[in-house]
């Protein structure tokens, strides 16, 4: 059987506009809270995250911790932070227990920011963060538990649009209330089969079928293959396999590949397939 090739398309118009409203933001904050999704630690990050953020500092969020085992985590967690040299906090979709320790790190990344403009003559004022991340890694969800506990809109800011409006989180803290988008590449076409996988990239640019095949080909060596056989009740990860065991023929008696796809995809986002980050660990 001929194997379906992954090509997912973007559109440099897009990214370029996506990189020139990320730079416009970035010039208004202290502190950026970059967000990852734990399933993708590696994938769903951006290679080149500093030259785009220049000298702000970075707190680094693993959200979606929920969805992955807490052990292979916990070796993520411990990488990014050595690698990065970035504060990394582990967030789930759900539930606030994490918010006091990202605004702390927040407000203490942005001191310095804060002392050099008092050194200035300036008086003290709030820092100001904002959440950057990929598409649908769970920016907003961050930003709405955020500033869930605080409707305290303040406005916008001196030499900031009128669609820019603040937050505050605290007297310590103001918070961009609309998230920078990272702009994707498809440079690396394993990254972006990564990143759709997971919802990061607009269902426009690809079709279900070949990115389905390449998750199930990618869970099939991996050590939750039989697992997720067991869950399918079937021996062959394949799209025809699943399809045949559910009955889901269409005319001609062929299986309904098309729809399988669509299931098998949204088996993984929600879970159901297991507690999987699809990122190989570095050997390094």
């Amino acid at each position: 059987m001929k194997k379906d090739k992954v090509h997912i398309h973007w559109y440099p118009g897009h990214i370029a506009k996506a990189e020139r409203q990320l730079k416009e933001k970035l010039s208004l904050v202290d502190v950026v809270i970059e967000v990852r999704d734990a399933r993708i630690p590696l994938s769903s990050g951006y290679d080149n995250i500093e030259k785009l953020l220049g000298d702000k500092p970075r707190l680094l969020l693993l959200n979606k911790a929920d969805l992955v085992d807490k052990t292979e985590l916990a070796k993520w967690y411990e990488y990014l932070r050595r690698t990065t040299e970035c504060p990394v906090i582990v967030t789930e979709a759900k539930g606030n227990n994490d918010l006091s320790t990202v605004v702390k790190n927040a407000v203490e990344l942005s001191e310095p920011k804060i002392q050099a403009l008092m050194a200035k003559g300036l008086l003290r004022r709030p820092a100001r963060a904002m959440v950057v991340g990929m598409p649908n890694v769970g920016k907003s969800s961050v930003i709405n538990k955020l500033t869930k506990s605080s409707k305290t809109k303040i406005g916008a800011k001196a030499g900031v649009t009128r669609q820019q409006q603040w937050v505050r989180i605290n007297p310590k803290l103001d918070l961009l209330d609309t998230p920078g988008i990272i702009p994707t590449r498809q440079d690396d076409q394993l990254q972006a089969t990564k990143l759709a996988f997971v919802s990061s990239v607009s269902e426009n640019a690809y079709s279900p079928e070949p990115v389905a095949k390449a998750l199930l080909e990618m869970l099939e060596s991996s050590l939750h293959a039989q697992n997720i056989k067991e869950y399918y009740k079937t021996e062959d990860l394949t799209l025809e396999s699943i399809a045949t065991n559910r009955n889901w023929i269409i005319k001609g008696e062929c299986p309904d590949t098309e729809r399988t796809a669509i299931y098998v995809l949204k088996d993984f986002r929600e879970g159901r397939l297991g507690k999987i980050i699809l990122d190989e660990f570095p050997k390094n």
